[in-house]
């Protein structure tokens, strides 16, 4: 587990006078990494300080743009990165003159993917969300009996993976409604149900060979970090295709992931006792630690807010239609990469777990508009009189994250971005 250094003091200022504001996203005691490129240039490596990137190759503190050759080195090689980092960017540090000019603007560059994405999987580690959702379609047995003893998970796909500011096309699929006859044929066309899935992004650092498993109590150390993650989902496709196996086409065809990984590091002042509700079974052995069980969750507030075309077109930033917060997960970091590793799954360096949607305990708290309007039985109506029940066209999905505590500075993770545009004409 990450430890309390002075890295993290709250009394830390930095020579970039912008991460020395109260509502930035990124301080000094923060320092996610990302990649960037500048107007007809060349990825580069960086790292968020206040509305500045500092060039990493150009500081000299890396000698190429691979981001997944950076995120496989040993733990303590990474802590002595970041430590470099805070001396070299706090406030009468010898480092300003010279790294003064491996600074460029945020506003000014690309962000890209924060890595290659070699392989992903997704997980359901939200009780609220999963109670919710199965109580629509089992109302007297909402959980399915596994779901408090094993870590819910599936393997997605890398490839339609995006960086926030990522526009895709409403997919096409088939779908039958539940109340159509048995047997009828489906129909074919763009999906009507188009939903967000407000989830975090776990990227993966140093791996473990094939057949060696990880264990709980040492889980985070192969961790790199975290980000914001939007695993749109296609309910009506999903809702015809996914027995037997699972999703397919219904969540395939676009994700978006924030730009920067916000290391575990930097998370350390706000994490929580992890704690399951009372009669619950205890996880098994091999999910349990006192580490996990003392510090294993973590106090991120997460929100969602909505961008309808009508109010980009008017300059209104959104709504924000729900807050919750990660601390109320039923699984942790850690076990999810245990349970990921015990069999011998091969964990590489860049490889994506998704924690699954993230929902609070109140109706309010969900994190898709499966949850927020029932279903689609009940239409949100917004700030400007428009309703929705799921994604319309033009629409812009916005996640943010932070996390505060007193006695430490507010860590932000930036903003996860996507649009929603009109289905592709197939000729159909």
């Amino acid at each position: 587990m990450s430890r309390i250094d002075d890295t993290l003091d709250p009394a830390l200022r930095s020579w970039v006078d912008s991460a020395n504001r109260a509502d930035t996203d990124f301080p000094i005691q923060n320092l996610p990494f990302g990649r960037f490129r500048r107007a007809g240039g060349d990825w580069r490596l960086g790292v968020a300080i206040g509305d500045q990137i500092l060039d990493l190759q150009a500081a000299g503190l890396v000698e190429s743009a691979d981001m997944n050759r950076l995120m496989g080195q040993p733990a303590q090689v990474r802590r002595a990165l970041r430590a470099a980092l805070s001396e070299g960017l706090r406030a009468g540090s010898t480092q300003a003159a010279t790294w003064r000019d491996a600074l460029v603007s945020q506003a000014a560059v690309e962000m890209g993917l924060p890595c290659t994405i070699g392989d992903y999987t997704d997980f359901y580690t939200s009780i609220h969300h999963a109670t919710t959702v199965g109580r629509q379609f089992r109302p007297d047995n909402p959980l399915l009996p596994n779901y408090k003893w094993v870590p819910i998970g599936y393997h997605g796909r890398a490839s339609s993976i995006g960086v926030s500011g990522q526009h895709f096309h409403r997919p096409w699929g088939q779908t039958r409604p539940a109340t159509a006859p048995e047997g009828s044929a489906p129909n074919f066309g763009p999906s009507r149900r188009l939903d967000y899935e407000l989830e975090l992004g776990i990227f993966m650092g140093q791996p473990n060979a094939l057949g060696e498993p990880v264990s709980v109590e040492q889980a985070e150390e192969h961790v790199f970090g975290l980000s914001l993650f939007n695993d749109w989902s296609a309910r009506d496709i999903q809702g015809w295709e996914y027995q037997p196996l699972g999703p397919f086409l219904a969540k395939n065809f676009a994700s978006t992931v924030s730009p920067w990984i916000v290391t575990l590091d930097a998370l350390a002042p706000f994490r929580l006792p992890f704690r399951r509700p009372e009669g619950d079974p205890a996880p098994l052995p091999y999910l349990d630690s006192s580490a996990n069980r003392d510090q294993g969750a973590i106090d991120i507030t997460l929100e969602v807010w909505l961008q309808t075309a009508a109010m980009r077109e008017a300059g209104h930033a959104g709504d924000r239609l729900s807050t919750s917060n990660y601390a109320d997960a039923y699984w942790t970091v850690a076990q999810l990469v245990a349970h990921h590793t015990v069999n011998g799954c091969n964990l590489q360096s860049g490889d994506l777990l998704g924690s699954g949607t993230l929902s609070g305990p109140k109706p309010e708290q969900g994190g898709s508009l499966l949850e927020l309007s029932q279903g689609g039985k009940q239409a949100l109506t917004l700030s400007n009189g428009e309703q929705r029940s799921f994604l319309e066209d033009g629409d812009t999905v916005i996640l943010k994250a932070y996390c505060e505590r007193a006695g430490a500075r507010r860590i932000g993770f930036g903003e996860c971005r996507g649009t929603v545009l009109p289905a592709r004409d197939l000729g159909r």
